[in-house]
Parts: structure tokens; C-alpha cells; sequence
């Protein structure tokens, strides 16, 4: 194996369910089977995240997909390309509304998400508006809401003005009524409807593709400068997923979660039943392939296109998608 560039890393994550392979591998042992001293550093909100990994104060991080392309067209007023060698999760979003709300307007996982789209529409009509909140305006779940929306009403979908909002404060800013809902990955949804604050009501797989939706980011310059630290890291979390996906088990991944705070509420195989086996699937169906594709970025290009008037013709979204990926060895 290439003698490593650089042995210690800083690798910043957003408490999600989905950082968990970053999570095992560091549990694990598995960076330093490969020389590797990770440090893993736990980001407020994606912004900062995002900032820290271009500016070079992280080396690596658990990134929004969507942040990629954003980077290499420059939409994100910074313009520092960043890369993936590695998918974390593929479209593991869900929409939770306010109880309230849910209740008013019949809002409910048993209906269609067109059903639940058009009793929400109905929502804004009567109110004057809906303060729906995404995690960051480059994210699938940014446009997961668009998408929802315009299945009844794509005019006010597109005019509708949306929340950003950090997931660790989601629940918070809900309960002060701050916001109406929002879209966000778990466990948040979860965590949010025991608490008795809101209902998840769609699923985003019932919205939009398979897309990635989080990633292992690092910017060109680092990769280019690293290839060797960048293989052994990527690899290190593959092992991660590998294992993961391969327990019939998971308690000690999900006491793993606990103790990173990420999992703040009370739910087992005997205390909200439900709802833990179905963080359960979750955790073991977090992405069906470790290779970024060029597809998930040509998708989210074209969203950029379709809800943030941006003009780009097809070559060009190819040539942005591409430039999204590292390929690794």
C-alpha cells in the first residue's frame, strides 16, 4: 500500500443516522488499521460544515450530495470545488408536519403523498402560508419539498418561501411553532413525532429518485494532494458499511448512536416498538451502492435547473456531474 500523505485527519459529521459507517469505522478500529488518526468532529449545521471542509479546516466530511454540484457550478458563493470517493445514504428523507396541522387538515402516512400535497396546498390557501423548513437550500430535501408540492400546486411550490433550519434544531424551532414542518433525514422525524410535536406523513422515496443523499466530501485540491490518505479513508468506511449491512444484529450500533447523542429519546425492542425497528431498516438500508454515480448529480443539476432558474444545457450538467465524483483506485 502507498505510504500515506497525511495520517492525521479531521473528519466532520451533522448527527444524523446516516454518518454511522463513519461512526463504526472510527468504533471499530478501522482507520487505524489503515495508519489513520481520525478525529471525528461534530458540525452545528451544514453551513458550517460546509465552509470548514472548503476552507481546509476539515480534511474530510460527511457532506449533503447536493453540495457537490452547487460548488462546481459556484452557486454556492464560495467556489471551491469538493468531490465524493463515497456514498453514505441514498434518499432517506422524510416530511413531518405539525400535529395540529395534520389533524385540521386530515394530513397522514396513510395517504397518498398526491392526497397529502393537495390537503397542504389547501393549508396555505386558507392560511396565507406554510413555514415549511429544509436542512439547507443544496439538499435533496430542499427539493423533496418543491416536488411534493407541485404535485398539486407547482406554481406555489416554486413560489413558496422555505426555512433553513439545522437538524439538531428542528424538533426546537418546531415546538416553538416557529415552523409549520419540515424535511430532514432521521432521527429527527422520529424523535420529533414521539415527543408528541409532529407526524411524519410522506416518505421521499415516494417523491424522488434513489439519488444520493449524503456523501463522503473533500475538496479537489485535498484529493489531488492525498490520493493515498483519501483510498485508505474511503476504504476504511466501505468496511464500516460492509459490516453493518452483514449484522443480524444492530444494539451495538445503536448504542453507538446514543453515545454520540444522536439518539436523545427513549425507543427499543419494548419502548416504541415501531418506531425503533424502523430506524433499524434504516440503519441497514442506508444505500444499496458505496460508488457515487453521475446520475445522482445530473439529477440534482437539473432540479437546480427546474427550481433555481438555472440554465445549463446538457453537456454541461454531464460535465458538472463528473466533476462531482473522484475516481477512486
Amino acid at each position: 500500500m502507498p505510504s500515506l500523505e497525511k495520517q492525521s485527519i479531521k473528519l466532520g459529521y451533522i448527527p444524523l443516522i446516516d454518518c454511522i459507517a463513519i461512526l463504526w469505522a472510527k468504533h471499530r478500529g478501522f482507520f487505524e488499521e489503515l495508519g489513520l488518526d481520525v478525529t471525528l468532529i461534530k458540525e452545528t449545521s451544514w453551513a458550517s460544515l460546509r465552509d470548514r471542509l472548503a476552507f481546509g479546516v476539515l480534511d474530510a466530511a460527511h457532506c449533503l450530495s447536493a453540495m457537490l454540484p452547487a460548488a462546481a457550478i459556484g452557486l454556492d458563493q464560495i467556489g471551491i470545488p469538493l468531490q465524493t470517493s463515497l456514498t453514505l445514504s441514498t434518499n432517506r428523507a422524510f416530511l413531518s408536519l405539525n400535529q395540529n396541522l395534520c389533524f385540521e387538515y386530515k394530513l397522514s402516512a396513510s395517504n397518498s403523498a398526491l392526497d397529502n400535497a393537495e390537503k397542504a396546498i389547501k393549508a396555505i390557501k386558507e392560511k396565507g402560508h406554510l413555514n415549511l423548513a429544509h436542512v439547507f437550500n443544496h439538499s435533496i430535501h430542499h427539493y423533496c419539498l418543491k416536488e411534493w408540492l407541485s404535485l398539486a400546486d407547482p406554481k406555489i411550490a416554486k413560489e413558496l418561501q422555505y426555512t433553513t433550519c439545522s437538524p439538531a434544531y428542528l424538533i426546537q424551532t418546531l415546538k416553538k411553532r416557529e415552523i409549520d414542518g419540515f424535511c430532514a433525514g432521521e432521527p429527527w422525524n422520529t424523535q420529533s413525532q414521539i415527543h408528541g410535536y409532529s407526524q411524519v406523513i410522506v416518505d421521499s422515496k415516494q417523491i424522488i429518485p434513489d439519488v444520493a443523499d449524503k456523501v463522503l466530501a473533500i475538496t479537489n485540491l485535498w484529493a489531488k494532494d492525498n490520493p493515498a490518505t483519501l483510498n485508505a479513508l474511503t476504504q476504511a468506511i466501505i468496511k464500516a458499511q460492509s459490516e453493518l449491512n452483514s449484522l443480524t444484529k444492530l444494539t451495538e450500533a445503536w448504542e453507538l448512536l446514543q453515545d454520540y447523542g444522536i439518539i436523545q429519546f427513549e425507543c427499543s425492542e419494548s419502548i416504541h416498538v415501531e418506531s425503533y425497528y424502523k430506524l433499524i431498516e434504516v440503519i441497514k438500508n442506508l444505500s444499496d451502492t458505496t460508488k457515487p454515480k453521475a446520475f445522482d448529480f445530473e439529477w440534482i443539476i437539473k432540479q437546480m435547473c427546474k427550481w433555481d432558474n438555472l440554465i445549463l444545457e446538457e453537456k454541461e450538467i454531464n460535465k458538472f456531474a463528473k466533476m462531482c465524483i473522484y475516481e477512486r483506485s
